[in-house]
């Protein structure tokens, strides 16, 4: 399994994958390289993850997608694990995800050593919970 950059080239499998990414910033994004793939040995791609920056200086996953066969296998924990690792290469020292309350990630996001950080109620949507990491100094 590898972690890949997306390109332009993955624009079209992108649109066609993400309904939660406005269609005009999915070449922005790329270009600035916040969307990473999950692919397998033969290049096929079981999976993303997409982020931006809250307040614009904190490093905020917005979304990690693994395909249902390929759930229950590591490849989230990896992913996000590489994001951290990235992230905290270029000098951050903290990281920012959120999931609703009614979806099991948050567990998942706890395990990895998230923090629950405060929440956020929109009218027609269950309570969003925020979670934080503090990244440790010690290189892996």
């Amino acid at each position: 399994m590898k972690i890949s950059v997306a390109t332009v080239k993955d624009y079209e499998w992108i649109r066609n994958r993400d309904p939660h990414l406005e269609e005009k910033l999915i070449l922005p994004k790329i270009r600035e390289r916040e969307i990473y793939l999950v692919q397998d040995e033969s290049d096929a791609i079981l999976g993303w993850m997409r982020y931006g920056y809250f307040w614009d200086n904190t490093p905020f996953m917005n979304m990690i997608w693994i395909e249902e066969p390929y759930r229950k296998r590591g490849l989230g924990k990896y992913v996000v694990e590489f994001w951290e690792q990235e992230m905290k290469q270029q000098g951050f020292m903290l990281v920012m995800t959120s999931t609703q309350a009614d979806e099991d990630a948050q567990h998942f996001y706890r395990r990895l050593g998230y923090r629950d950080a405060g929440c956020l109620i929109l009218d027609t949507q269950p309570l969003e919970i925020i979670f934080t990491k503090k990244l440790s100094c010690e290189k892996r």
